[in-house]
C-alpha cells in the first residue's frame, strides 16, 4: 500500500486536499481528505467522498469513438487513438485551407481547473491561431466590478473572518458552496460575532444565520445605497481613512442623498428598519467585514453589484482592523506566484489577433450564419454546454449542425458528447499530475498521478501535445512535459518541496491587513468612490441602482432563480451518477405558498414554467425558501433528469445576455409564467 498526495480540482473556492491510498496491484482503494491540509484540514464534501466511484465507473469513457449515428443519438463506435487524431488532424486542416483558423474553436470551462488542465492547451490554439474564447460563465465580472473600485481584486483573507465581529454574507451559500470556510465564521460567532445573510434565497448558509435578509433578485445595489445613506447622514463613515485614501465622497455623499431607506425599501422589498439596523450595525460593530463569491454578478448589472459593494468598507474604515474589509476571491493573490505568460505562450501567436467568442453565446456563435468565417469545428474540454450554458435550445441547434466538425474530451458521454463526432476519453484528476492555485485560501496544492489512467485516457495538456503532432506541428512549447512546464509557470515555487507536502503558502501582508494605509493601484492611487474612468467608458461614475432589461412583466411575472442546492454534485457534474443525483431531491419548480394559491397550485401537483426561449414541466415544491414574485429550478441536472435525452433543462429558460462588464451572462436576469399542467 502507497498513499499520494493530491488536491481537488473542482469548480469551488477550497481546493481541498487529498490522499489516495494505492495497492500493490495500481488500484486506488481509499480517498479521504488530507489532515495535514492547513485549510481543508481533512475534511472533503460529499461528491469527493465518494469520488472512486466515479473513476472507476462502468460508465467511463475509456477509448476513443466516432459518431456513427446520428447527432444526438449517442451512438458511437471505437476506434484507436491514431484513427482519431488522423480524422481530426485532416479535418482541422480542411478547414483552415477553405475558411482560414478562426472557424475552429477551443471551448475550454471549469472542469477541471488545475494549471496544465485548463491552460496548457493555449499553447496549441495560439500557434493554431483558433478563435479566442472571451468573458466567462462565472468569474470574471466579480472581479472587473471589484477592480473598478479598487484597481485590483486583492481582499482579505477569507480565513481572517475568524477576527471579524460583523460578518454579512452577501449573496455566497457559505456552508454548501464554500464549507471549509464555515468554521472560522463558526470561530468568530463563538467569539460574539454576528453573522448576516442577504440574499434573494433562503440557503442552508441563511438558516444557520444570526439574521436573515431576503432582497428581491437584483436589487441588491439599492440597498448598499441606502446603507451609504444611513452610514453618512448619521456620521458613522470614517472621515480620516475616507480622506487619506479614497476620492469622489463628496460626489458620494450628494448622489446617495436620496436614496433613503424608505425608497430601498420599495425597491428591495425589506422593511425600512431592517435597512437601518443593517447600516448602522455594519457602520459601529467593527471589525466588520462582507464575504461575497460570485453568484451575484450572473445579472444585467452584475459589475455594479461588486462596484457598489466594494465602497462599503472604504466608508466605515474597515480595512484599517484585521479581520475587517471585503473578501472575495483570493486567485488574484495566488496568481502572484504564477507565471501565466509562460504557461499559455501568448507569444506563440506571432503576431496575430483572433477574433474573440463570447464564452457565454456559444449559442448564438454556433448557429451565427453572419459570422465570417462562420465556425465549422469546435473542441470542448472540462465543459457540458448544453447544461451549463444559457439557452441551451439556440446551443442545441448548434451542435446538431451537419457541417459542424466537434469533438468532446470527456470522462462520460455527456448531454454535450451525444452531439460530437469524436469522443476522446480524458483522465479523472487522480491519474493526472498537476498544480491547483486555489480562489479560496491562499495555497498552492500539489496533485500527483495516484494511479496509471485507465483505458486509453489521457490528460488534458497530453491531448494537446497529441492534436499538435497530429497537425504536424513542431514547435517545441508544444511538448514540454507537465514536469518541465510546472517547474517555469511556479517560479517563486520549491516545486520538489510542493510535491513533497503536496501544499505551498502564497505570499500575503504578514500584519494580515493588505489596504490599511491606502495605496491601491487605481488610476488616482486611492480607492474610487468615483471612477472618472469608467464615466469616460460611458458607465455611471458613481454607484448606480439601474433595472434590467429583462425584468417581470404582465406576460412573465415571476422572476427566475436557477440557484446551485445539491450537496452531491457541481454544477453538472456528477449528477448522472447512482451515488449522487438519484440521492438528491429530484428537480422541481420551488414557488412560495402564497403565489401556488394564487395559481391553484398544491405540493406536488405539476406545473409548467415557460418564457419565449423554453418550457418546462416540473412537479411543485411549495417552499419558504423563494419570496412571492420567484420561482426556483435547480440547475446542474442533466436533460434525462427532466424526461428525456433533448429535454430541455434549467439553462432553456435563462437568458445569455451580457453582465454590463467583465464579459458575463445574467443567467438571473430571466423572466418566466407559472401554470397548471
Amino acid at each position: 500500500m502507497r498513499i499520494v498526495l493530491g488536491t481537488c480540482h473542482h469548480d469551488c473556492p477550497d481546493s481541498c486536499g487529498w490522499q489516495v491510498t494505492v495497492d500493490d496491484a495500481g488500484v486506488a482503494t481509499q480517498m479521504r481528505g488530507n489532515p495535514d491540509h492547513p485549510y481543508s484540514q481533512g475534511e472533503l464534501c460529499p461528491k469527493v467522498n465518494r469520488y472512486l466511484g466515479r473513476v472507476y465507473s462502468d460508465e467511463r469513457v475509456l477509448h476513443p469513438m466516432r459518431r456513427v449515428g446520428a447527432k444526438g443519438e449517442g451512438r458511437f463506435e471505437q476506434i484507436s487513438w491514431d484513427e482519431a487524431l488522423t480524422e481530426i488532424g485532416t479535418r482541422f486542416h480542411a478547414i483552415i485551407d477553405e475558411h482560414g483558423a478562426e472557424a475552429i474553436m477551443p471551448y475550454v470551462s471549469a472542469g477541471n481547473q488545475s494549471l496544465l488542465a485548463i491552460m496548457f492547451g493555449d499553447r496549441f490554439w495560439h500557434h493554431l491561431g483558433a478563435s479566442r474564447v472571451t468573458g466567462g460563465l462565472c468569474g470574471l465580472v466579480a472581479g472587473a466590478g471589484t477592480a473598478t473600485t479598487m484597481g485590483t481584486g486583492k481582499g482579505m483573507d477569507p480565513s481572517d473572518l475568524r477576527n471579524s465581529r460583523f460578518i454579512n454574507l452577501w449573496g455566497t451559500n457559505t456552508r454548501l458552496t464554500n464549507r471549509h470556510l464555515w468554521p472560522f465564521i463558526e470561530e468568530a460567532r463563538g467569539n460574539g460575532a454576528t453573522v448576516v445573510v442577504i440574499d434573494p434565497i433562503r440557503t442552508v448558509t441563511a438558516e444557520s444565520a444570526d439574521w436573515f435578509l431576503q432582497p428581491k433578485p437584483g436589487s441588491d445595489v439599492a440597498l448598499m445605497l441606502a446603507m451609504m445613506h444611513v452610514l453618512i447622514r448619521d456620521g458613522l463613515v470614517d472621515r480620516e481613512w475616507v480622506d487619506a485614501h479614497t476620492v469622489g465622497f463628496d460626489d458620494l455623499a450628494a448622489h446617495v442623498a436620496e436614496w433613503t431607506p424608505a425608497r430601498a425599501a420599495a425597491v428591495t422589498g425589506l422593511d425600512e428598519g431592517d435597512i437601518e439596523t443593517l447600516a448602522r450595525r455594519y457602520g459601529t460593530e467593527s471589525p466588520a467585514a462582507i464575504r461575497t463569491l460570485v453568484g451575484a454578478e450572473h445579472h444585467e448589472h452584475g459589475g455594479m453589484f461588486f462596484r457598489t459593494l466594494t465602497c462599503l468598507p472604504a466608508l466605515v474604515g474597515a480595512w484599517r482592523h484585521l479581520g475587517g474589509g471585503y473578501a472575495r476571491s483570493v486567485g488574484v493573490w495566488t496568481g502572484d506566484v504564477l507565471d501565466h505568460a509562460a504557461l499559455t505562450r501568448p507569444d506563440l501567436l506571432a503576431g496575430r489577433s483572433p477574433r474573440g467568442i463570447a464564452m457565454p453565446q456559444l449559442g448564438r456563435a454556433l448557429t451565427d450564419t453572419e459570422l465570417q468565417p462562420r465556425l465549422h469545428a469546435v473542441v470542448m474540454i472540462g465543459v457540458n454546454p448544453l447544461v451549463s450554458v444559457p439557452e441551451r435550445q439556440r446551443v442545441l441547434e448548434g451542435l446538431s449542425r451537419d457541417d459542424l466538425f466537434t469533438v468532446v474530451h470527456d470522462q462520460f458521454i455527456t448531454d454535450t458528447a451525444r452531439y460530437a463526432d469524436i469522443v476522446l476519453p480524458a483522465t479523472t484528476q487522480i491519474e493526472a499530475t498537476d498544480a491547483v492555485t486555489s480562489w479560496g485560501s491562499l495555497h498552492v496544492g500539489w496533485n500527483e498521478a495516484a494511479i496509471e489512467p485507465l483505458g486509453e485516457c489521457v490528460s488534458n495538456s497530453e491531448l494537446h501535445r497529441r492534436l499538435a503532432r497530429a497537425m504536424g506541428y513542431t514547435e517545441p512549447a508544444l511538448f514540454e512535459d507537465d514536469l518541465t512546464v510546472l517547474r517555469t509557470v511556479l517560479p517563486s515555487i520549491d516545486v520538489d518541496a510542493l510535491r513533497r507536502d503536496g501544499v505551498a503558502d502564497v505570499p500575503f501582508p504578514a500584519d494580515r491587513r493588505p489596504w490599511a494605509d491606502g495605496g491601491f493601484p487605481t488610476p488616482s492611487g486611492k480607492l474610487e468612490l468615483r471612477s472618472d474612468a469608467m464615466a469616460a467608458l460611458g458607465f455611471p461614475a458613481l454607484p448606480t441602482y439601474l433595472e434590467a432589461d429583462e425584468s417581470p412583466t404582465d406576460e412573465f411575472p415571476f422572476a427566475l432563480l436557477t440557484p446551485k442546492q445539491q450537496t452531491r454534485f457541481l454544477n453538472s457534474s456528477y449528477s448522472h451518477l447512482p451515488k449522487h443525483g438519484p440521492l438528491e431531491p429530484q428537480p422541481a419548480l420551488e414557488l412560495c405558498a402564497a403565489d401556488a394559491l394564487q395559481l391553484g397550485l398544491a405540493d406536488g401537483d405539476s406545473a409548467r414554467v415557460w418564457n419565449h426561449r423554453a418550457s418546462l414541466d416540473l412537479p411543485v415544491r411549495i417552499t419558504e425558501r423563494v419570496r412571492p414574485g420567484v420561482v426556483a429550478v435547480p440547475w446542474g441536472w442533466w436533460a434525462r433528469h427532466h424526461g428525456g435525452d433533448d429535454a430541455p433543462v434549467a439553462n432553456s429558460l435563462t437568458s445569455d445576455a451580457a453582465t454590463d462588464w467583465g464579459g458575463g451572462v445574467a443567467f438571473w436576469d430571466t423572466a418566466v409564467a407559472v401554470a397548471r399542467v
